[in-house]
C-alpha cells in the first residue's frame, strides 16, 4: 500500500517534472520564434525607416529643385514683362510725341486757316464792292448798247444766251469726245485682252450648213429594191422620217434630204442598216426607222451628258442634259448649235474669270442660252423666252434663268452673268466664219445703216463697207462744222444700237471733206 503510494507519489512528481520540462521547452521554443519574429519586425522597421527617411530625402531634394526652377522662371518671366513694360512705355512716350506734334501742326495749320480766312473775308468785302461798281459801270454801259445798237436789253440778252448755248454745246461735245476717248484709252487694252484671250482659247472650226445627207450603197441594184414595187418603200421610208429620199443617176450613191438634221440622222441610220440587212419592206421600214429613232435618242442623252462633263458642269436634270443633246442636230445661222453653246460657255467662262465672277454660273448659263431653239419649231415664241421657260421647269437657278431670256435683250439683266452670257453669244457669232446669213437679211442689213445714217441733217452720202462692219458717212460741209461732225457719229452709233439687231460691232465714220477747184485757162 505504501509503496503503491509511493511509486503513485513518484509517477506522479516524474509526470509534473516531464510535463514541466515538456512546456517549458515549449514556452521556450515560443519565446524564441518570438524573439525571432520581433528582430524580423525591428529589421523590416528599420528598412521601412530607412526607406522613409530616403523618401523624405528625396521630396526635399526635388522640393529645392521645383522652388529653384519655379524662382528662375519667375526671374525670366518677370525680366520679360519689365522689358515688354519698357518697349511699350517708349512706344507710348513716342506716340505722345507724335500727338504733340501732330497737335502743334494742327494749331499752326489753324491760326494759317483763320489768317486765310481774314484775307478772304477782305478779299470777299472788295469783291462786293468791285460787283456794286461794275453792276453801275455795266448799267450805264448797257444803257448806251441800247442808244448804240438800237435793242432792248430783252434783245441784247437773247442773242447773248443763244450765242452762249451753242458755245456750251460746243464745249459739251469737246468734253464728251474727251471723255469718250479717255475710257476708251483706259478699257481698250483690258477688253482686248479679255476677249482675245476667250476667242483664242476656245475657237473652233469655221460653220458648214448642210441640208442633205449622201449615203453610199455596194451597188446600184439596191436603188430599186430601196424604191420599191411602184414606189411603195420609198413612199413609206419619207413618210416615217419626214425627209426626202433623192434616188438619182449618182452611182452607188442616194441623198437624204431634209433641213431638220435629226430627222436627217434617223433617215441615214435607218437607211444603212436596211441596206446592210437587205430586207427592205414597208413593215420593216417602219421598224428600222423606230430603232434608229430610239438609238438616236440614246445617243442624244450620251452628248448631253459628255457636254456637261466636258465643260465641268455637274448636278443638271436628265432632260436638261437630253435637250442639250439635241442642239447637236440643230443649227442656226449654219452655225452647229451644240459646238455654238459650248463655244458660248468656254467664253463665258473665262470672261468671269477675269473679272472675278463664278465661272460655272456663267458657263451653265451660256451653254443653256439658246436650249429654246430645240423646241421653237414645236411651240410658238421667242427661243429666249422658251429657254427661261425650259430651265424653269428643271428648276434652274433664278441668275441661270435671267441669262437665257435675257442674252437678246427681251428683259432686264438681272446679273453681270446675263451680260457675259451675250457679250459671248456675240463672240461666237461674229468671229469670221462663225454663221451663215441669208442673202435677203444681209440686203436688208446694209439698207437699213443706209436708212439711219442719211436721217441725219447736213448728210449728204453713206457708203456701207467691210460686209456691214463699217459705214462710212459724207457730210457737207458748208452745214457741218468739226465738232458737229463728231457729234453725228455718236448720234448715228447710238440709233443703230437701239434700232437694229447684228453681230460683232458696226464702226461709225464721219467724214468732212472740203475742197477747193479752181480751173486755169
Amino acid at each position: 500500500m505504501t509503496i503503491d503510494v509511493i511509486i503513485t507519489i513518484a509517477g506522479l512528481v516524474i509526470g509534473f517534472v516531464v510535463s514541466f520540462l515538456l512546456t517549458n521547452r515549449v514556452l521556450k521554443n515560443k519565446e524564441i520564434e518570438a524573439e525571432n519574429r520581433a528582430n524580423t519586425i525591428v529589421t523590416d522597421a528599420e528598412k521601412l525607416k530607412s526607406d522613409a527617411e530616403k523618401i523624405v530625402s528625396d521630396a526635399e531634394k526635388l522640393k529645392k529643385e521645383r522652388l529653384a526652377a519655379m524662382n528662375h522662371e519667375i526671374s525670366k518671366k518677370k525680366a520679360e514683362y519689365d522689358s515688354e513694360l519698357q518697349s511699350k512705355k517708349a512706344k507710348v512716350q513716342n506716340i505722345e510725341k507724335q500727338i504733340k506734334q501732330k497737335e502743334e501742326q494742327i494749331v499752326q495749320k489753324e491760326n494759317a486757316v483763320n489768317q486765310k480766312l481774314e484775307k478772304i473775308a477782305k478779299t470777299e468785302k472788295q469783291i462786293e464792292e468791285k460787283k456794286e461798281q461794275i453792276s453801275a459801270m455795266m448799267k450805264g454801259q448797257s444803257q448806251k448798247l441800247e442808244k448804240i445798237a438800237s435793242m432792248t436789253r430783252e434783245e441784247a440778252k437773247k442773242l447773248l444766251l443763244e450765242n452762249v448755248k451753242h458755245e456750251i454745246k460746243i464745249d459739251a461735245i469737246k468734253l464728251l469726245n474727251r471723255a469718250l476717248e479717255e475710257v476708251k484709252n483706259r478699257a481698250t487694252q483690258e477688253a482686248q485682252s479679255i476677249v482675245l484671250s476667250a476667242i483664242q482659247r476656245s475657237a473652233t472650226d469655221i460653220c458648214v450648213e448642210n441640208t442633205v445627207t449622201v449615203v453610199n450603197l455596194e451597188s446600184d441594184e439596191m436603188k430599186g429594191r430601196i424604191i420599191g414595187r411602184e414606189g411603195r418603200n420609198i413612199r413609206t421610208f419619207e413618210s416615217a422620217t419626214g425627209i426626202d429620199l433623192i434616188v438619182d443617176d449618182t452611182p452607188e450613191a442616194v441623198v437624204v434630204s431634209g433641213y431638220d438634221p435629226f430627222r436627217r440622222e434617223v433617215a441615214k441610220r435607218a437607211l444603212l442598216k436596211l441596206t446592210n440587212d437587205g430586207r427592205i419592206h414597208p413593215a420593216r421600214i417602219e421598224e428600222v426607222v423606230a430603232k434608229a429613232q430610239k438609238e438616236l435618242d440614246d445617243e442624244i442623252a450620251k452628248v448631253g451628258a459628255e457636254a456637261t462633263l466636258q465643260l465641268g458642269i455637274h448636278n443638271m436634270n436628265t432632260e436638261l442634259e437630253r435637250a442639250v443633246g439635241r442642239m447637236k442636230y440643230r443649227s442656226s445661222f449654219g452655225q452647229n448649235l451644240l459646238s455654238h453653246s459650248i463655244e458660248v460657255s468656254y467664253i463665258a467662262g473665262i470672261i468671269a474669270s477675269e473679272i472675278g465672277l463664278e465661272p460655272n454660273i456663267a458657263k451653265r448659263a451660256a451653254l443653256l442660252h439658246d436650249i429654246g431653239k430645240c423646241v421653237d419649231r414645236e411651240i410658238e415664241g421667242p427661243h429666249a423666252k422658251l429657254g427661261a421657260d425650259i430651265a424653269k421647269k428643271y428648276k434652274e437657278n433664278q441668275i441661270i434663268i435671267n441669262a437665257i431670256e435675257a442674252h437678246h435683250d427681251d428683259v432686264e439683266h438681272e446679273s453681270p452673268y446675263a451680260t457675259i452670257v451675250q457679250i459671248a453669244d456675240g463672240i461666237s457669232g461674229a468671229r469670221p466664219g462663225a454663221r451663215k446669213e441669208s442673202i435677203e437679211n444681209y440686203m436688208k442689213r446694209l439698207e437699213k445703216l443706209e436708212e439711219i445714217s442719211t436721217s441725219f441733217e447736213g448728210v449728204s452720202k453713206c457708203f456701207v463697207i467691210q460686209a456691214g462692219r463699217e459705214i462710212r458717212v459724207i457730210v457737207e460741209p458748208e452745214k457741218v462744222d468739226d465738232i458737229q461732225s463728231a457729234f453725228i457719229s455718236n448720234e448715228i452709233a447710238k440709233k443703230i444700237e437701239t434700232e437694229m439687231e447684228y453681230p460683232g460691232q458696226i464702226k461709225v465714220t464721219v467724214i468732212r471733206e472740203k475742197r477747193n477747184v479752181a480751173i486755169a485757162k
